[in-house]
């Protein structure tokens, strides 16, 4: 067992790891190591993410479109390219799906509402869909999200809610609810996702995924995001290294974007093994707000901590000394959600999610420009005392949640104070605002088997600290290879095994 882990945890990961459960539940580093000598057939794997699709979608609703014929013809063109020996990037073969925000060519990108038109014409790859397809990776379709991607559980009016691959019945958490369940249960590897206000980190702390939201423009994005500067996108994966390697292909730079960060001159790759020794890490598992914390997640929090100590980082126990920033996020955030709908005309509030409509009446209309720069006047005081908090901790670590998932179709869990999204996500938020590196990484489950995530936070452009920190995590404990429930309660027979 891995420290903190309770018996009935160990043996869900002794009843069977990842790399056994279905091609498609390889890493792609493996995929590509095989695809490389010839071991593995990159039309097997995507066989095996369409099976995936098949036998689970229907329980957990990860994606809104799924196109099997051309995934099957892109994964044999990726064979012959291996079989000569020219692969077309260094994804070539590994199959993915894509959030139904992010524009993809040829597919309708309906952003979960039904104010949006299917017929397009949809010409457009968004950058990190152009980053993926350059490097030949197969597409095979388009993941759920709630409508504009607003809030932080997966459902819509257009496509309904998206469950968990630990639980149909849980939320998988939003905005990237619909990509994080896909790759939590192997329908394809991995997958791009887009982060606002912990779009990718909700949803991987809930489903035991891995989720980056990277640095600020380290990821170009298009069209601009309504939100604004707080909207970042970012790999979705199982692993670290997984998030590591995809991110060296989400990073590729783009025209389209005017404050997209520079290419990255070396791989993030590039010493992720090199461990936490010497490192000094301040764990605050409150950040000092009015919040309690689940007292099973709060303690697999702590034990995760202790895990990274014993490998040798100065850890502190320390607060940043910030205030709770929610307000100003409000503003920021639900004023970018009115701006959306002007666009479908003055009836369009009355055709979208109620919550949504309800949220930008109370924070997004009427607000002054005086009003708005107070909000960016938060924001910047909230990124100089981050920056001076990291000239002496290398990074911070809080838990992702402060819950663990809580049941499919509830805007909140039952009895909380609030419905509204960000009353339940204090830790993701705040580093949207001041553009930091953020990783949820799986760090054990509640005695129930629901996971829970570390957040793995550090200063502005130090992603790949950031990474190192979640791989060594990851390498010291097995929390990443444990099998989800519905994987373990269906029969073996729907995937092709090694």
């Amino acid at each position: 067992m891995t420290p903190g882990q309770t018996p009935g945890q160990a043996a869900a990961t002794d009843q069977g790891s990842r790399p056994g459960a279905g091609l498609s539940m390889r890493s792609a580093t493996e995929l590509v190591a095989g695809f490389a000598d010839g071991s593995i057939d990159p039309v097997a794997v995507t066989q095996d993410a369409l099976a995936a699709i098949e036998a689970h979608d229907k329980q957990v609703n990860a994606m809104v479109l799924v196109d099997a014929e051309g995934a099957l013809e892109a994964a044999r063109a990726s064979a012959r390219r291996w079989e000569q020996g020219s692969p077309l990037g260094p994804a070539d073969g590994v199959p993915t799906t894509i959030k139904d925000i992010l524009l993809t060519r040829g597919w309708p990108t309906l952003r979960g509402s039904r104010l949006i038109e299917e017929a397009g014409p949809w010409p457009d790859d968004a950058p990190a869909v152009a980053r993926l397809r350059e490097s030949g990776s197969v597409l095979l379709g388009k993941n759920t999200a709630p409508e504009f991607a607003w809030k932080g559980v997966t459902d819509s009016l257009r496509h309904g809610a998206t469950g968990n691959p630990w639980g149909a019945e849980l939320t998988a958490g939003g905005s990237s609810g619909g990509a994080a369940a896909a790759v939590g249960l192997g329908m394809g590897v991995w997958a791009p996702g887009t982060d606002g206000g912990g779009s990718v980190r909700i949803p991987a702390s809930f489903t035991g995924t891995v989720a980056l939201k990277g640095t600020y423009g380290r990821v170009p994005m298009f069209p601009s995001s309504p939100y604004g500067t707080v909207a970042h996108a970012g790999p979705m994966t199982r692993s670290v290294r997984d998030a590591a390697f995809l991110l060296d292909i989400l990073s590729g730079p783009d025209s389209r974007d005017w404050s997209a960060e520079a290419p990255p001159t070396n791989s993030f790759l590039e010493g992720l093994d090199a461990g936490v020794r010497g490192l000094r890490i301040a764990f605050s598992p409150t950040l000092g707000f009015d919040v309690t914390n689940d007292p099973e997640v709060e303690a697999a929090v702590r034990a995760a901590v202790e895990v990274l100590a014993r490998a040798g980082a100065e850890v502190e126990e320390i607060d940043p000394g910030i205030d709770d920033p929610v307000d100003a996020f409000h503003v920021l955030w639900f004023t970018g959600a009115a701006k959306v709908l002007e666009g479908y005309g003055p009836g369009a509030i009355e055709q979208i999610d109620p919550g949504l409509a309800e949220a930008i009446r109370s924070f997004g209309l009427g607000v002054s420009a005086s009003h708005f720069l107070d909000a960016v006047a938060v924001r910047m005081d909230l990124g100089r005392a981050m920056g001076a908090f990291h000239e002496t901790y290398d990074v911070l670590l809080t838990p992702t949640m402060p819950i663990a998932a809580f049941p499919v179709g509830q805007p909140a869990p039952d009895g909380w104070v609030s419905d509204l999204w960000t009353s339940w996500t204090p830790y993701t938020y705040p580093f949207n605002l001041t553009q930091q590196p953020s990783l949820s990484v799986p760090c054990g489950f509640t005695a129930d088997e629901r996971p829970v995530g570390l957040q793995v936070v550090g200063a502005r452009h130090a992603d790949a600290l950031v990474l190192r920190v979640g791989q060594a995590y990851e390498a010291l404990t097995d929390w990443h290879r444990c099998v989800p429930t519905l994987l373990r309660h269906t029969a073996t027979d729907t995937h092709h095994e090694e």
